[in-house]
């Protein structure tokens, strides 16, 4: 057969090449993304003792309170009126140190960390309410041996001075509540709480936040905003980062009840209320409701502070406690009266009358 007569096969047509699609490195890209990201937000717990050389001072003491290594202030003048302040959520005994450099000469000034906050860290009876506070506050005026004295609260702290107040009143001689948590906002439940409902996504979450989620909460927290300082960025970012505060944050976010201030019109103990007028958080028409409820209380409103007025200005804050408290602690509890013993010459009555026949 002549080669050149065979039949010729047609032309196969080739299918169109699709462009290849980098789905893998689509991926990689996104998953290096999310993991620079972490790396970026992941704030791990800072060591004990590196914290504690840090944040103590001088007159730092760490004494056991309930179980718990409580870090504790005790300074001023120690034969003035005792007064024990309580700071806010997610604070530090540090919000103080302008009120006790400007009442140092005329008051004893404690202040503490709470637990689950500051250098105090987690306690074993792992409740953080506002009444298992109130026992703590109790048991530390045990330790310091404080009979009667006058109790001060910022904040979330309020509400614990306030509750003292309220079930202890033997042991309260006057009351100072500054921008108090007492009464609901009426704009719901709080995100925070709503977050930390999240279950395993907020344990781990509580391990990322960006310091700029610090820097927020501090701009709300101050109306000047130069008061958020690198310092004290640095300090409240620390100080989430002790080891078992942030899960003692998380418990308390998830088991904390709304407060309950028709207690409030039962207290009958001397109260002033400070409230800063730019306050972002709890606003000054709460103010007027503290003062409505608590009989006799006081006010003292500074137009240009924030949630925080004794931070923003310790002077002019201090300068109202300075004029509210008297310099002398108050006298020792008086005894009670032991039954008067009958005279020799008194007959004394059998305990037991015989009936008669």
């Amino acid at each position: 057969m002549n080669p050149h007569c065979l039949p010729t096969m047609p032309n196969r047509r080739r299918r169109p090449e699709r462009p290849s699609r980098p789905w893998a490195l689509y991926l990689v890209f996104a998953l290096g993304a999310l993991a620079g990201v972490m790396l970026w937000a992941y704030r791990p717990d800072l060591p004990r003792d590196l914290l504690v050389a840090r944040y103590a001072n001088a007159q730092s003491q760490f004494i056991d309170v309930g179980g718990v290594r409580a870090h504790v202030r005790d300074e001023g003048n120690p034969n003035g009126m005792p007064l024990l302040m309580i700071h806010g959520s997610l604070g530090s005994l540090q919000v103080w140190e302008g009120w006790v450099h400007q009442l140092r000469n005329r008051l004893r000034l404690i202040s503490v960390d709470l637990p689950g906050h500051g250098l105090t860290g987690p306690w074993p009876r792992g409740e953080y309410t506002i009444d298992a506070y109130a026992d703590f506050i109790e048991v530390l005026a045990d330790a310091l041996r404080l009979d009667r004295f006058a109790i001060a609260g910022q904040s979330m702290g309020g509400a614990v001075a306030w509750s003292f107040a309220a079930a202890r009143p033997e042991r309260v001689t006057h009351l100072i509540l500054v921008d108090s948590a007492g009464f609901a906002s009426g704009s719901g439940t709080a995100l925070s709480v709503q977050l930390a409902h999240l279950g395993l996504l907020s344990d781990i979450g509580i391990y990322f936040k960006p310091d700029s989620m610090v820097r927020r909460a501090l701009l709300e927290t101050y109306a000047d905003p130069a008061m958020v300082t690198p310092a004290r960025l640095q300090r409240y970012d620390d100080l989430q980062r002790f080891p078992g505060n942030r899960p003692a944050t998380l418990q308390r976010l998830r088991t904390q009840d709304p407060l309950d201030p028709t207690t409030l019109r039962h207290l009958d103990v001397p109260t002033l209320i400070i409230w800063g007028a730019k306050d972002r958080q709890l606003p000054v028409s709460q103010a007027y409701r503290f003062q409505n409820d608590i009989k006799g209380a006081r006010l003292a409103i500074f137009s240009k502070l924030g949630h925080a007025p004794m931070e923003e200005d310790p002077r002019a804050t201090a300068a109202a406690v300075a004029a509210f408290l008297p310099k002398e602690p108050p006298p020792p509890p008086t005894p009670p009266a032991e039954p008067a013993r009958p005279s020799a010459d008194q007959p004394v009555a059998p305990s037991i009358i015989p009936e008669k026949d």
